[in-house]
């Protein structure tokens, strides 16, 4: 679970301070999905960056299943990142000279697994998102949506408790974006991590059963009947 409390994140742009965060309280429960949507710059991305350990709040504490996220150390903040976090973005951000099964297994080389169980564990992963067939083709040879859904896999391979997905969508046509938006729900509902997602795609909000809107660093949480 996570908890929130009183999250503030200022930036100095200039002479000027700039409040991103201001004061958020927020719980998210073991297994929950939320959507973060909000205005360009109103602090969406801040507050997912915070969740995944990417930076740290000027106050307050991020807490994740009992450790709280702000206070720890560097090198333990990664290993939290790298055992318990997947990330998806809008970029693919997949490496162009790897097929799609090398790819996904370089998010186990930080958790020292052999290269047998990292092969397995990247083969797993690729036939959850449909494409088992597709494992030793590289970035340039898929879709816009294959090469997302090898990305979702690169995420999902280690396991993690938390998916955060920032844009995921963001650069795929309306059929693509359905289709992997299918892959996250059904991927949700089976290993019931938690799951977080940034957009601005107010049909991907309404399929979620918690919206968290910003505006101005405050953060508004509303129910959503399914």
């Amino acid at each position: 679970m996570y908890q929130l409390t009183r999250v503030t994140k200022r930036y100095r742009r200039g002479k000027d301070a700039v409040t991103a965060l201001d004061s958020v309280d927020l719980t998210i429960e073991d297994g929950g999905r939320l959507v973060i949507q909000g205005p360009t710059g109103g602090g969406k991305s801040t507050l997912l960056q915070m969740l995944g350990g990417l930076d740290r709040p000027t106050e307050g504490s991020i807490v994740l299943d009992g450790t709280d996220l702000a206070a720890l150390p560097e090198a333990r903040l990664t290993r939290v990142r790298a055992e318990k976090i997947g990330f998806v973005f809008q970029g693919f951000n997949l490496i162009p000279t790897l097929t799609a099964q090398e790819n996904v297994e370089t998010a186990l080389v930080p958790l020292r697994l052999g290269a047998r169980e990292r092969r397995e564990r990247a083969g797993e992963a690729l036939a959850s998102v449909g494409l088992g067939e597709r494992s030793g083709h590289v970035p340039g040879e898929l879709s816009g949506g294959q090469q997302q859904r090898v990305a979702i896999a690169r995420a999902l391979v280690k396991r993690p408790a938390v998916l955060l997905a920032d844009e995921p969508t963001g650069n795929l046509d309306e059929s693509m974006r359905d289709e992997v938006m299918e892959v996250l729900e059904t991927l949700w509902q089976e290993h019931a991590f938690t799951f977080v997602m940034v957009t601005h795609d107010s049909a991907l909000a309404r399929r979620a059963p918690r919206v968290a809107t910003i505006g101005d660093g405050r953060v508004t949480v509303r129910e959503q009947v399914a």
